[in-house]
């Protein structure tokens, strides 16, 4: 049984619901930062947005679809890095364009905490965990496109999952180097090392 992909009700097309609709979810961000989402409710994003309750139900349904529209948000600055990153490709530096597009995306961690608590509350229910995967897999559909010219004898199909595998492990890993207790840097070296050996090797004849 395919789990339900989440969205909003209704986005806002008139300015003054589109202030409410951000005003609604840059509430949500940082409640959900701070207080966790066990305890994250809809009313209280509500009641410091200074909203009735029933806006927010006009555009969400509930919690579960607020921090997937997060999570959207989430990825829309990292699209953009990719793009700029595909604008240099092909090229005989792009390892140093990697680890340039790596250093730019790793500081979107560094600079906004609330992007880890927005991934770990997108794994709470399969439906969340759906959604977010299929945001994953948006962003994995602009990563295929950059490698085809890195690895043009691969099939496209593997070259469709190797971008999938991109995308999550560097998910995965920027979200591990702001736990508490993590050395930031060593980790995105770290994952500089990780995709820089799998790219390398992208070519090879599979055994």
């Amino acid at each position: 049984m395919t789990a339900e992909i989440l969205e909003p009700r209704r986005r806002p097309t008139q300015e003054r619901s589109r202030v409410k609709f951000e005003q609604l979810l840059q509430v949500s961000r940082q409640l959900l930062l701070e207080v966790g989402f066990e305890s994250f409710t809809c009313e209280e994003v509500a009641s410091r947005a200074g909203l009735p309750i029933g806006t927010l139900y006009q555009f969400f349904a509930n919690k579960y679809v607020i921090v997937c529209e997060l999570d959207r948000q989430d990825a829309v600055p990292v699209k953009e890095a990719l793009e700029e990153f595909a604008a240099e490709i092909p090229s005989l530096d792009w390892l140093k364009f990697l680890n340039r597009l790596l250093d730019h995306v790793a500081q979107l961690w560094v600079t906004d905490p609330s992007r880890r608590a927005v991934w770990h509350a997108v794994q709470s229910t399969p439906a969340t965990r759906a959604t977010a995967a299929l945001t994953e897999r948006e962003l994995a559909a602009e990563a295929a496109r950059i490698l085809a010219p890195l690895t043009p004898r691969t099939p496209r199909a593997r070259r469709k999952i190797m971008a999938e595998v991109i995308i999550h492990v560097a998910y995965s890993m920027l979200n591990f180097s702001i736990r508490d207790g993590q050395e930031h840097t060593e980790a995105v070296i770290e994952l500089k090392r990780l995709l820089a050996a799998y790219l390398l090797t992208a070519e090879q004849v599979d055994a």
